[in-house]
């Protein structure tokens, strides 16, 4: 029998695909007895009764086609990480998947709000029907994905973004800081089938860095060339303003920049709050590393689609400095509440867990050591702050004490291999066996993470493809309607 496990547990880690990863892992899970513990309800990592009682009510509303009582129940019952189902340690027993209990009752919920969506109710018509997923929907929230900065290491979140993409599991909602930035760029400017050939690596346009000269990290001038990176982002990311991106593909796309001036907040860019901004120039801003690159005036178009300056006078620079993982800013504008990371920042991903839930004293040491010297080094640099005058240096210190502040992990996700030579590529065009590299290790980092993402996202996927399917029904209503002249 071990000789067995071992033996799959060595095809596991030299999968080629992901068929053949969840091959293995289940023959692993069958032969390991991590399958008879997903069919014992009990676990101290959630409420298991509570989400037993749950499933009965919906389950016996719909089986009686008792729609005031389903509703009611979905309602006041759908609420997101119900009875702590969406723990992590419930997916450290197994290989693949979890609990029966949760599946049974994702499934069901799921079910019964396809039922309510599809089903013909004289006490629940089209009007009922896009209130209650509206205003229930929206309560019970929606996932989004962040990919981080990292230079020529946020190749890594083509891989990510290319598994979930492919599992059907991409968010709507999707950030980008610095490198992160490009892929979400295009991601968000391809629709799906422009998509299917563009995230293969011989499509990727790969000279991203040219040289100027180091000497001038010494002057003060930038060292690599903006305009040779901005070509690089035209062969890339589609011509659009972040509207008309959103109006192509469907996903809502956001960047974050850093203002290049002191005592200006940073901004998260997207269709809502900046349509007509273009997110060539969102990208071209969100990756200008200060003294790496020079800072970006950012361009929109007007009224009659000419192109113009936005903000004119103003420029941006990194988006990863102040707010490499902009939660909070999603959390208002999309009721975002549950995130998915991928994580490439080269002063980060060395201290991260990749076991980021195991209990361990090693570990809550080590988190109580690095938050003691964040916490100093934030103190220091806000004394240092305030007895600066040059604008130049007290950007520098500002930025400084933003990286050291912020949050750098979500609810689920997806950290490279720790490679110690990756840092001598951070600023080097990558080749394409260094892409096919990176993407592949974004793509093994997120399948054994793809069970978790499709039940966490699971109610939440149903409320929006509900809602878009409510929304054509009233649109061909409305046509319908015969128009008076008055």
């Amino acid at each position: 029998m071990k000789g067995t496990l071992k033996q799959l547990e060595r095809a596991i880690e030299h999968a080629q695909t992901y068929e053949e990863w969840y091959e293995a892992s289940q023959e692993h899970d069958r032969l390991s007895g991590a399958d008879e513990w997903k069919e014992i309800d009990r676990s101290p990592h959630y409420d298991y009764e509570l989400i037993r009682n749950r499933l009965w009510q919906i389950r016996q509303a719909r089986e009686r086609n008792d729609v005031n009582k389903l509703v009611f129940h979905l309602h006041e019952g759908l609420h997101g990480n119900l009875g702590n189902i969406s723990n992590p340690k419930l997916y450290q027993h197994s290989r693949v998947g979890t609990k029966r209990l949760i599946d049974n009752y994702l499934t069901e919920v799921t079910t019964a709000l396809n039922y309510l969506c599809d089903s013909n109710f004289k006490e629940f018509g089209l009007k009922e029907k896009l209130d209650f997923f509206e205003t229930t929907g929206q309560a019970f929230g929606q996932s989004c994905l962040m990919l981080s900065g990292g230079a020529a290491l946020g190749l890594f979140h083509i891989g990510v973004a290319r598994c979930l993409w492919e599992q059907g599991l991409l968010p709507s909602v999707i950030s980008g800081s610095s490198a992160g930035s490009i892929i979400a760029s295009v991601v968000g400017t391809h629709n799906d089938d422009e998509l299917k050939t563009k995230l293969e690596p011989e499509n990727i346009y790969l000279e991203a860095f040219k040289v100027i000269g180091w000497k001038g990290l010494l002057r003060g001038t930038p060292v690599l060339d903006g305009d040779h990176l901005e070509g690089c982002l035209e062969e890339n990311i589609f011509d659009m303003t972040f509207e008309e991106a959103y109006r192509h593909t469907g996903r809502e796309i956001n960047i974050t920049v850093s203002p290049y001036d002191r005592n200006q907040h940073a901004r998260l860019l997207n269709w809502r709050t900046s349509p007509n901004v273009l997110i060539r120039k969102a990208s071209l801003a969100s990756c200008a590393i200060p003294g790496i690159y020079p800072p970006v005036s950012l361009w929109a178009k007007n009224i009659d689609g000419e192109r113009v300056p936005y903000i004119p006078g103003r420029k941006f620079v990194d988006g990863s400095i102040v707010d490499d993982l902009p939660i909070q800013r999603l959390a208002r504008l999309y009721g975002v509440n549950h995130s998915i990371v991928s994580q490439t920042n080269p002063h980060v991903v060395p201290f991260l867990s990749r076991n980021e839930h195991a209990e361990s004293t090693l570990r809550m040491v080590g988190d109580w050591a690095l938050k003691n010297v964040s916490m100093n080094v934030r103190y220091g640099l806000d004394v240092v702050q305030k007895r600066v005058a040059s604008n130049d240096l007290g950007l520098i210190i500002d930025k400084a004490r933003s990286m050291v502040g912020q949050k750098y992990m979500g609810d689920i996700n997806m950290i490279p291999p720790r490679q110690p030579l990756n840092a001598l590529k951070v600023l080097s065009n990558a080749t394409l066996e260094d892409v096919r590299t990176f993407i592949r290790r974004g793509e093994k980092a997120t399948w054994p993470k793809v069970d978790m993402v499709a039940n966490t996202t699971a109610i939440s996927r149903t409320f929006r493809d509900c809602r878009a399917r409510l929304d054509r029904i009233e649109e061909r209503m409305l046509d319908q309607v015969p128009m008076t002249a008055v």
